[in-house]
């Protein structure tokens, strides 16, 4: 859940150069590409809908390697243009990159640096964002992709500010977009972003899709740990941490059931993670307050409890250092968002306090079966492991009352 946003002023005040024009879109293509990614902005940029109120903008297709290029299902593709015509966009789209493993093509990345240096604008959709960081171009930055990658591309890349919720983040003069068909999503946004909320409308009319989608990535989250963090030996101590998190240990605790010194177990974890251990933890413990502030009756203090956290005085400074909030605000600006039917409570259930899932904060009765551990472990490594304080601090301001917000969007800090 987000809204809309305005360019960062530095990026608004950028001025296209040389031979770039504002209409023209290059759409980058590689070998190994999935169709549906590389059509979107084809579909969106490269069809006249001028009848439709949509103003015109133009297409260049260009390769990004030497073709042919092959795709989903055998197909070859050729591209009319090769990367010389990147020189003349104002917008240059990478729809999508075949492995998260490789590295991009270097003439390539030379020719998006190049273009954001000269004020282009530029978009990765779905993993279109590993070679947008491959180009230094997200360093610093916000970025969301699929949130299966998400994790890959934190650790990789650990300048970049992931936030695996977000169907899209727009910061300016780089965006990036969830998998598959936030690719749309965010297409439509640029649209909206330069022509206003009717040619966006009209757009989505055709496309028959709407206008703004509702919620983010969160609710599509998988939990199996992806395969280069489950097979790590720290998987299981992450999993440990996370069915114990209402008890009170700390980084020398799982370091110790790592078998490994606080220094060694520093270095191992943030090599995996791509943060710090202990900034991970109070994150953790942060994020499951959020979870119980929204989906139950607990008061501050058995949240407090809940969630590891020594006291609530402890529980209070976290929530408002990373969110910017109070808890208790923080729960009374969500719920004058949040309509009581949508909330999630069971209505034929039994009255009382809504808490997580058992796993989450319950002693277990015997052993915790070891897929139940690498499923609660993937909801953190996979989702929430790789968000930076500014990301989570963006979360509560959406429900600040003070702030209005659209559906399906997140703006630049």
């Amino acid at each position: 859940m987000s809204h809309d946003s305005t360019a960062a002023p530095e990026a608004a005040a950028r001025k296209l150069s040389g031979r770039r024009r504002k209409e023209i879109v290059a759409v980058l293509l590689f070998s190994g590409g999935p169709i549906f990614e590389s059509s979107i902005p084809l579909s969106v940029f490269g069809i006249d809908r001028q009848d439709a109120g949509v103003p015109r903008y133009r297409l260049l297709v260009c390769a990004g390697e030497e073709g042919p290029l092959r795709t989903t299902g055998g197909l070859e593709l050729t591209a009319p243009h090769g990367l010389e015509a990147i020189s003349r966009a104002g917008t240059v789209v990478v729809p999508a990159w075949r492995s998260i493993t490789s590295p991009p093509p270097e003439e390539a990345l030379d020719a998006l640096r190049r273009a954001h240096e000269e004020g282009a604008r530029i978009v990765g959709l779905c993993t279109g964002a590993f070679v947008l960081a491959a180009a230094g171009l997200l360093d610093g930055r916000p970025a969301t992709t699929h949130w299966m990658y998400a994790p890959t591309l934190a650790k990789r890349y650990p300048s970049v500010h992931v936030d695996p919720r977000e169907l899209f983040v727009d910061d300016g003069d780089v965006l990036t977009s969830a998998g598959t068909a936030a690719g749309i999503d965010l297409c439509l946004h640029i649209v909206r972003t330069d022509h206003g909320n009717e040619a966006a409308g009209a757009l989505a009319r055709r496309l028959v899709v709407p206008p703004r989608r509702s919620g983010g990535q969160e609710r599509y989250l998988d939990r199996s740990l992806p395969e280069e963090i489950g097979a790590d030996p720290l998987a299981e101590v992450v999993a440990w941490a996370l069915e114990h998190l209402h008890e009170q240990f700390d980084v020398e605790t799982l370091a110790a059931r790592a078998y490994m010194s606080r220094r060694t177990f520093d270095r191992r974890f943030r090599s995996l993670t791509g943060s710090a251990p202990l900034q991970w933890l109070i994150t953790q413990r942060v994020l499951q307050a959020q979870r119980l502030l929204e989906t139950s009756d607990y008061s501050v203090d058995e949240v407090a409890g809940r969630c590891g956290f020594r006291s609530p005085v402890a529980l209070r400074g976290h929530f408002r250092r990373q969110l910017g909030s109070s808890p208790a605000a923080y729960r009374a600006a969500y719920r004058a968002r949040r309509p009581q039917a949508d909330r999630s409570t069971d209505p034929d259930g039994p009255a009382g306090p809504v808490g997580p899932p058992p796993s989450l904060h319950q002693e277990h009765s015997g052993p915790v079966p070891m897929q139940t551990r690498r499923t609660a472990a993937a909801g953190s490594l996979g989702a929430t492991a790789s968000l930076s304080a500014e990301a989570m601090r963006e979360r509560a301001e959406l429900y600040a009352a003070s702030r209005p917000s659209l559906p399906g969007q997140r703006s630049a800090p």
